[in-house]
């Protein structure tokens, strides 16, 4: 009789493990989706962000080199037309990254990074492990109690 009993223990034992670890699987599914999400909507709000600046910097990359070409032509001093140049290299730089290709350059000089130049990004005194954060926090504590 206590083999009977055991044997459904150990079977009850082993679908609540299975349970668990569906569970634990299905919960990093989800930690990664959301994960995910929110960095996507990070990127369009950048995105966003970068056009919109995109609209009043036009506006003024606009109005000044009218402003200064018009200067130029009255003054008779080619020397107006020196600020157009740095902004509109600003001007072209934002306007690549509201409209053009730069993140999918980026995107694909990062998965370049991360390919060939791995000891770039590695972290000084390697990763982070749980020993050395208990560690720290034993450290700092003024009562820490060790059980």
């Amino acid at each position: 009789m206590g083999f009977i009993f055991s044997k459904s223990m150990n079977e009850n034992m082993k679908n609540q493990q299975e349970f668990m670890l569906m569970n634990a699987r299905l919960q990093l599914e989800r930690q990664l989706l959301l994960q995910n999400e929110m960095r996507e909507r990070q990127m369009a709000m950048q995105i966003a962000w970068s056009r919109e600046f995109l609209k009043y910097f036009g506006t003024f990359f606009g109005i000044v080199t009218i402003s200064l070409t018009a200067g130029a032509m009255r003054q008779k001093k080619p020397a107006f037309f020196i600020p157009i140049v740095p902004l509109s290299f600003i001007f072209a730089y934002q306007y690549d990254l509201g409209y053009g290709t730069l993140l999918q350059r980026m995107k694909g000089e990062a998965e370049d990074i991360l390919e060939t130049e791995k000891s770039k990004l590695q972290l000084p005194k390697g990763v982070i492990t749980f020993e050395s954060l208990e560690k720290a926090r034993k450290e700092q504590s003024k009562f820490f109690i060790d059980k």
